[in-house]
């Protein structure tokens, strides 16, 4: 008889998450212990108030902040243990991130602000472009690979910075307020390509303080004064995003 497969570690694993900002009478607790557990393909979408603590949890999952206590795992290493370089090559190697304001360096083509991770990577030239393309397909900017951010769309910009957060092939894509600050099209366009990405298996959470964005995730969770308070499950981890199965 053939020995069962090992359980695959989730790509995201949190365990009694404390921050603390401030010391004395201004100590203000971020985040109160949280503990969170994002299966490998889930689609989570991250809930709450201003001052609920969400943008505090999504700076520690993208390891640009450390919790004061707690651990974090990210596809099974343990963040806690690493040093500033090796955090760097973390970041840059497992985790693909989507700002609310694009992030996106001015005067460079789509396709160079698109390569710009595999560069911090030391990946050849070659590979880079070819990657960078690949990516820009995905998210149907072929025709704009030359154009830099000031000849671009807001919806045109961020789907460059979807490319971006892509090239790497990272464990996680993390977005922040992707729809922000764009038109109902351009959010339209932007959530259709991360249902797209969850349909093919990618894991991704992303920040919200829209229904309308939370309702394309298999799963919403709400956090109220550094807390989850709710953690709904929309659609199963391996299943196609909820929107996506009304069409």
């Amino acid at each position: 008889m053939t020995a069962p497969e090992p359980q695959k570690a989730p790509v995201l694993r949190v365990r009694d998450l404390v921050k603390e900002y401030g010391e004395g009478d201004a100590k203000v607790r971020a985040l109160r212990g949280v503990n969170l557990d994002v299966e490998r393909g889930d689609y989570v979408a991250i809930m709450g108030a201003s001052g609920s603590g969400k943008s505090t949890l999504m700076n520690i999952l993208g390891c640009l902040d450390v919790p004061t206590s707690g651990t974090y795992l990210i596809d099974g290493a343990d963040v806690g243990r690493l040093n500033e370089h090796q955090l760097a090559i973390l970041r840059n190697r497992r985790v693909g991130f989507v700002f609310q304001s694009f992030n996106l360096i001015p005067r460079m083509s789509a396709l160079a602000n698109v390569e710009l991770p595999l560069v911090y990577g030391g990946i050849g030239q070659a590979e880079r472009r070819e990657r960078a393309m690949a990516a820009l397909e995905q998210v149907g900017l072929t025709d704009r690979v030359h154009h830099e951010p000031n000849q671009l769309s807001g919806g045109q910009q961020q789907r460059v910075a979807v490319a971006r957060a892509l090239v790497t092939a990272p464990a996680l894509l993390l977005a922040d307020e992707p729809t922000g600050n764009l038109d109902t099209a351009s959010t339209g366009d932007v959530l259709q390509i991360l249902d797209r990405l969850s349909e093919a298996g990618r894991t991704i959470v992303l920040i919200t303080h829209e229904d309308d964005v939370a309702a394309h995730a298999k799963r919403v969770i709400r956090l109220v004064d550094g807390e989850i308070v709710k953690d709904l499950r929309q659609a199963p981890v391996d299943g196609v995003p909820p929107r996506m199965a009304l069409t």
